[in-house]
């Protein structure tokens, strides 16, 4: 399995790619949608991660972008910001099965990137 991760703070995005590849889960990360869409272009992934509020492109419009180009891919998201109530509202339309809020633990985002993967049979890859 490939992920993408896409949030405005790097030390916080290069921090999870770091402990996701030491968990044997193969990642790439940016720190903007522009540089997500740049990698997306060059790379398959099966799942991205992304932050909903960034400067420039938010997760929302970013999650559209990719998923015109990548019709495949599954999404998370994560944000510092509402909550999970907040966004359950909105989820099934924007096509995200979860949303976390941040700071997220290494193990509640692997166990979302797992079910999010198994669901599409790609989990065991």
């Amino acid at each position: 399995m490939r992920i993408l991760l896409v949030d405005d703070e790097v030390e916080l995005v290069s921090a999870l790619a770091e402990r996701l590849e030491l968990r044997g889960i193969e990642v790439a990360w940016a720190g903007s949608g522009k540089d997500a869409l740049a990698l997306a272009a060059s790379q398959d992934f099966d799942l991205a991660v992304l932050d909903v509020k960034m400067p420039g492109m938010g997760g929302l419009a970013l999650k559209e972008r990719l998923a015109e180009k990548h019709p495949g891919l599954k999404f998370i998201f994560l944000t510092a910001y509402g909550s999970e109530q907040d966004f359950n509202c909105v989820a099934s339309d924007i096509g995200a099965q979860f949303y976390l809020v941040k700071p997220v633990a290494i193990e509640e985002l692997i166990a979302a990137i797992k079910t999010t993967l198994e669901e599409d049979g790609q989990g065991d890859e």
